[in-house]
């Protein structure tokens, strides 16, 4: 098989035919489709999550509210300016409801500072509901006496600002990643060409990975939301490229031995196709655990990202190799690979940390567990869990509406939480109203054998949670359910809690049992591990330092924990990897502490350059202004780095080195002579000094 991906005759075959099917997929199939649900982001099984699907039954038009905010450019509303905006409410009232203007009557605070009026606005998918605030905000805005401002607010206006955030945000986040890509593979090869062949061959496989992870969740009802195809397409980028560097750099060192490109290519091939396929495993089957998660959006980026994962593997083993073999030698121009031309030089950096890590090696490892444990230290004080007006990084006018309604309003007037009941409302309601830390409570919304009760708390907001406990400890019993965004919050962090207990020992026990299978050690698959995970931790504490000191947050979103853990242990543990099994071929003719030298001096420039690319790319998730993925993407980035500068460059080397033989226990590698057939870029590199 791998001859004829890399035959002069027919790797033009290879290359050229998974291109035309994605072209053909993309253009005719398309990405699938499926109608999402309110509780698609709702953990499994909560109070919450059954409130959300109850709301369901009710009429359409009364499933969602708007709030309409009132406040004059003078401090207070004069009497005529109230009179005129009791009018405009009757005139909102009426345009939502289709001419006939009934509803709620004008609510003016108590010292006269600001108006409000609620809105109902018609269920319908994310676009319908932003279309109908926008229409809202243009009415209340015309409508509006002269000196007074409109400003809409609510469940409704959250909805319709967070679909904002998304509109056109894959295609923006798609190029960035691209751009950045072809900016950071330009720096690496150093060569006008050679960066398209692998930025062609990754974002089609980006591309083909969307159409064929959204059709296979459309077609097992899988959930998902508009930020997995970002995630998506970030994660195939970023791993698509690094095992594209990781070939592209040992095709280029047997070019140097080999006349032929065809066999330098096969023997690149041989030499590259297991570890990355072994990585590739590795992550496919980390992502796949989130199969276990209570939410169901979580689970389908899990399945996505593994389809993703799987893609990019194979374009990377078949269609770049075989798009390299065609192009011919002068793809790497001006820097074009000679036979019996040295890499003694390109090597130098890294036989010099070499050389540190083997004089050293006890300095070198309790120095770098020293550095890991310090910026660890942040952990122990961080907060989980965002408020709703702490969401978004540029403030949208539904939350900047929602803190100017709380300095006229109790605080939780902007987003009651909504107690749904299929039985007597008369009884729920009481209960609700006899709640301490409950300001007001009134029937709301009725049809379809479901009433709302809506209540507003007197707590800012993210500081209800036993508030909404001792109001599900009172209608419980009456058969209601608790929901709104206090009351998900609330559920979200629990389930939170559950899937990062669950989960994480999952994915270290996959990650342990690939490792193992693939180095056939005990030892060294639960170092390997153990350094990852001191990794994660660090790069958690030192994350958390930049969100509080630098960027200002005041809380980590309760998902991020384990979404970076996964990223983070699966991708850490594919650059050790690149390093161990390089270390292993290279043990089995200069013995353990030797090869890994000569394995670090072999892979530190390509794997290097892989981790500052993928850190690059998953920072790019900040282009979208949610706070929750600029988390994800800084942890990940800080904590890629880390592995790629710290980790992989010094602690695992020196803990090889330290060992000896004992890395690979129980299994005894004999050394032998290299073969004959060894690339002279192996050959040429000095030896470095180190324990024997």
């Amino acid at each position: 098989m791998l001859s004829l991906v890399t035959g002069r005759r027919t790797a033009w075959a290879f290359a050229a035919a998974p291109l035309l099917l994605a072209l053909f997929v993309l253009v005719l199939i398309g990405e699938g489709e499926r109608q999402p649900t309110p509780v698609d982001a709702l953990p499994d099984g909560f109070d919450s999550t059954r409130g959300t699907a109850l709301l369901e039954q009710l009429p359409d038009e009364a499933s969602t509210l708007a709030l309409v905010l009132f406040t004059s450019e003078n401090e207070t509303l004069s009497r005529a300016e109230v009179k005129e905006l009791s009018a405009v409410a009757k005139q909102l009232h009426g345009d939502a409801a289709g001419g006939q203007q009934q509803g709620p009557p004008l609510i003016l605070s108590d010292d006269g500072t600001a108006g409000l009026v609620a809105v109902p606005v018609p269920a319908g998918s994310a676009t319908q509901t932003a279309d109908r605030v926008e229409a809202l905000r243009v009415s209340a805005d015309e409508a509006a006496p002269s000196g007074v401002e409109a400003q809409v607010t609510g469940p409704a206006a959250v909805e319709a600002d967070l679909a904002a955030v998304f509109d056109g945000a894959d295609g923006t986040l798609l190029q960035v990643t691209a751009l950045v890509v072809a900016v950071l593979l330009i720096i690496t090869y150093r060569s006008p060409v050679l960066w398209v062949v692998p930025l062609v061959v990754v974002g089609t496989a980006d591309r083909l990975a969307a159409v064929v992870a959204t059709q296979v969740m459309a077609a097992l009802d899988v959930a998902w939301d508009e930020s997995t195809i970002g995630i998506l397409s970030v994660l195939v980028f970023g791993a698509g490229t690094d095992y594209a560097l990781l070939l592209i750099s040992r095709y280029r060192d047997e070019l140097r031995q080999e006349e032929s490109r065809g066999r330098a290519m096969d023997a690149a091939l041989r030499r590259t196709a297991e570890a990355v396929s072994s990585s590739a495993v590795t992550v496919v089957l980390g992502l796949l655990t989130l199969l276990l998660s209570l939410i169901p959006t979580t689970r389908g980026l899990g399945l996505a990202c593994a389809i993703g994962i799987v893609v990019a593997a194979g374009f990377a083993l078949v269609v770049l190799p075989a798009a390299l073999v065609v192009c011919g030698r002068w793809i790497f121009w001006p820097r074009i690979p000679r036979t019996a031309q040295s890499t003694t030089e390109a090597h130098g950096l890294w036989q010099r940390v070499g050389r540190v890590v083997g004089r050293a090696p006890v300095a070198v490892s309790i120095g770098s567990a020293v550095v890991l444990s310090a910026m660890a230290f942040g952990v122990f004080s961080i907060d989980l869990g965002l408020d709703q007006s702490e969401q978004f990084l540029e403030k949208p006018e539904a939350i900047s509406a929602a803190e100017r309604l709380a300095e006229s309003f109790p605080a939780g007037t902007s987003d009651p939480v909504q107690v749904v009941t299929p039985g007597d409302h008369g009884a729920v309601l009481e209960a609700v109203r006899g709640v301490p830390g409950v300001e007001n409570a009134a029937v709301g919304s009725s049809g379809g054998g479901v009433s709302v009760v809506n209540a507003v708390l007197g707590g800012a907001p993210g500081t209800n949670g036993a508030t909404i406990e001792r109001m599900r400890d009172a209608v419980g019993p009456l058969g209601a359910s608790v929901t709104g965004s206090e009351a998900i919050a609330v559920d979200a962090e629990a389930a939170a809690d559950r899937d990062l207990r669950l989960i994480v020992p999952i994915i270290l026990g996959l990650v342990v049992i690939s490792l193992m299978l693939l180095l056939r050690s005990l030892v060294a698959p639960v170092l390997l591990v153990a350094t990852v995970v001191m990794t994660y931790v660090a790069s958690m504490g030192v994350s958390w330092w930049v969100f509080r000191q630098v960027l200002g947050f005041e809380a980590m979103d309760s998902g991020v924990p384990l979404l970076a853990f996964l990223f983070l242990v699966a991708l850490g543990v594919d650059y050790n990897i690149f390093l161990v099994t390089r270390a292993r071929e290279e043990s089995r003719w200069h013995g353990t502490r030797r090869g890994m030298l000569r394995a670090l001096a072999a892979t530190g420039g390509v794997i290097t350059s892989a981790g500052i690319l993928l850190a690059a790319v998953f920072l790019v998730l900040g282009v979208l202004p949610l706070v929750v993925l600029a988390q994800l993407g800084t942890v990940i980035c800080i904590g890629v780095l880390l592995d790629t500068l710290l980790v992989r460059t010094l602690l695992v080397p020196a803990l090889g080195v330290l060992l000896g033989d004992a890395f690979w226990w129980p299994r005894r590698l004999t050394t032998e002579a290299p073969p004959a057939d060894l690339a002279s870029s192996d050959r040429a590199r000095a030896p470095i000094a180190g324990r024997h």
